[in-house]
């Protein structure tokens, strides 16, 4: 069993900056893939990006590459997503993703087998 707890979520002006965090709890050694999805009132839940375990691949969503960055620290078992230049658009809940089953990141949400309980982000001025 995976447990994943996000953070850092809350009310930021556009333009402005955030940083979530997502720390893994329990067999994390059998997590393949860490992902970040989000989903806007009424909705589908949508991809924000992905990396492979040992950092090799990642996969950004069109919608926030060059704007977002995902990171980690091994030694806190915890992902980050450091979010800039904030649009209104990017206001939604953010779900931390494990995957254990594929090697490579994947945008499909049904790779994914533990979810987080995910944070709230709203650009607003």
């Amino acid at each position: 069993q995976v447990r994943l707890v996000e953070s850092g979520g809350g009310l930021v002006q556009p333009g402005g900056s955030l940083r979530l965090s997502c720390v893994a709890f329990g067999r994390i050694f059998s997590i393949n893939v860490m992902g970040w999805f989000r989903q806007a009132p009424g909705k589908e839940r949508e991809f924000v990006v992905a990396f492979s375990r040992n950092g090799d691949y990642s996969y950004y969503a069109d919608s926030v590459k060059g704007r977002f960055t995902i990171s980690r620290d091994n030694d806190k078992n915890t992902v980050y997503l450091q979010m800039n230049s904030l649009k209104a658009e990017d206001t939604a809940v953010y779900y931390c993703a494990a995957a254990l089953g594929i090697g490579v990141p994947s945008p499909d949400s049904d790779e994914y087998d533990y979810w987080g309980q995910g944070t709230q982000v709203t650009v607003s001025s």
